[in-house]
């Protein structure tokens, strides 16, 4: 049986490409969000968010009349669930986004539906949404209930995209798919077939969610390596780019290039969602959060050390000081401050050095609301290359491109070891 509709459950990052997707396939798409404003502008054909050529597709899906953007759930064949997972005080997973969806969407379920949930999330969270649904839809069966024979079908599949190349990886990447039954798993297989150019491997639900969070633990783990490795080769004089490239030519290292922390909607969040059901055993996995968790701190504590060699090199008063941060994004060359490392050091820093700190960021039009408020004005590159202590926090490529001429009593700290510096 073919799906004639898809709803998707929250447009962000993950939801909005997806829902774009899946109507160029020439499917029929309802995208579902809390934001008015969000809804509004996807209506328009335009977009809210920023990832490569995402606004011709939307432009084109809205056009031709296959998307369209609601902010009440109507009736579909499939239903995928995109919405966050953060962790609240503890690092214990969020699951209240989850269960506000799944209660929103029940009153349209029908006989034969696929619900999907695409959050990333902790082992067990595609099993409560079953049981929200349940509650809701006492006149439905679900999977937890009569098992293959169920009037619903659930199943997970986590996103597993690269910012910046979302449209690409939605298409050519593997997905891994949990069904709570094996007919679940069949159904997401065919939904997914839709668009999907690699492979869709099936598993159960529990297994599915805690691959995600195992794809992400590992990587977690290899940065917080290469994290405490600049902390040590600093320590010890030693230049950690230099290092690094020398180690790597043995056959079998691969140490990846350290930075000053880890941010965004995965990373720095799915770790925790494992040591959370597993405290005892994930001993490793914690340790790398907190060697990742702690890197900022250490990059603003190297910022007073500049600020003091500035002050003694160039008889300035601190308070005359002024700092640049380059780059607010959690990774390079997206507008995306979700979890961001360099957004908290600009923000730490500006509390530190008050209306001394201005902020380069290419990839959004004006600064979050916080550091508006701690007093951080955005600027050209050019203004804040002029400042006394330049912080390279985000390896965007259009940095990259800038020539960079230091004066004497300049200092720099760069974090990702990406700039070409010439002093004089």
């Amino acid at each position: 049986m073919k799906f004639k509709a898809v709803s998707v459950i929250g447009l962000g990052y993950i939801g909005l490409p997806t829902a774009a997707v899946f109507a160029s396939r020439k499917i029929q798409v309802i995208g579902v969000d809390v934001s008015p404003s969000a809804v509004e502008t996807i209506n328009r054909g335009g977009v809210h968010i920023v990832e490569p050529d995402l606004d011709m597709l939307v432009h084109a899906a809205v056009t031709e009349g296959y998307l369209r953007a609601v902010t009440t759930p109507e009736p579909a064949d499939a239903f995928l669930i995109a919405v966050p997972t953060p962790f609240k005080d503890g690092h214990q997973p969020d699951l209240s986004y989850i269960e506000a969806a799944s209660r929103s969407i029940a009153p349209v379920l029908k006989k034969g539906d696929l619900v999907i949930l695409e959050s990333t999330s902790p082992v067990g969270a595609t099993e409560s949404m079953a049981a929200w649904l349940a509650q809701e839809r006492p006149d439905l069966s679900f999977p937890q209930q009569v098992g293959e024979d169920s009037d619903i079908r659930i199943a997970h599949c986590p996103e597993r995209v690269l910012p910046g190349h979302v449209l690409r990886e939605l298409v050519q990447n593997d997905r891994v798919i949990g069904g709570m039954t094996g007919k679940c798993a069949e159904r997401a297989v065919q939904l997914y077939k839709a668009f999907v150019e690699g492979d869709c491997i099936t598993t159960d639900v529990r297994t599915a969610e805690l691959c995600k969070l195992t794809e992400n633990s590992f990587r977690d783990v290899n940065i917080a390596f290469a994290n405490e490795l600049s902390v040590i080769c600093d320590t010890l004089g030693v230049d950690v780019w230099e290092l690094i490239r020398l180690a790597n030519r043995h056959p079998r290292v691969d140490i990846l290039q350290p930075g000053p922390g880890v941010g965004g909607h995965c990373i720095a969040v799915d770790p925790w969602f494992i040591v959370s059901q597993a405290p005892q055993e994930a001993r490793l996995i914690r340790t790398a959060r907190e060697v990742n968790d702690s890197k900022p701190q250490w990059v603003c504590n190297k910022v007073d050390q500049l600020v003091e060699d500035v002050v003694l090199a160039s008889g300035k008063s601190r308070r005359e000081l002024k700092i640049a941060c380059f780059g607010l994004a959690f990774k390079a060359n997206i507008d995306d401050l979700r979890e961001s490392p360099a957004l908290a050091i600009t923000l730490d820093i500006a509390r530190r050095y008050p209306a001394q700190v201005v902020a380069v960021e290419p990839h959004i039009q004006e600064p979050p609301q916080s550091l508006q408020d701690a007093g951080v004005e955005l600027v050209d590159f050019s203004i804040a290359a002029t400042a006394d202590v330049l912080v390279f926090l985000v390896d965007h490529r259009i940095f990259n491109e800038e020539s960079l001429l230091l004066q004497g009593r300049q200092r720099l700290l760069d974090t990702r070891g990406s700039m070409a510096v010439a002093s004089r």
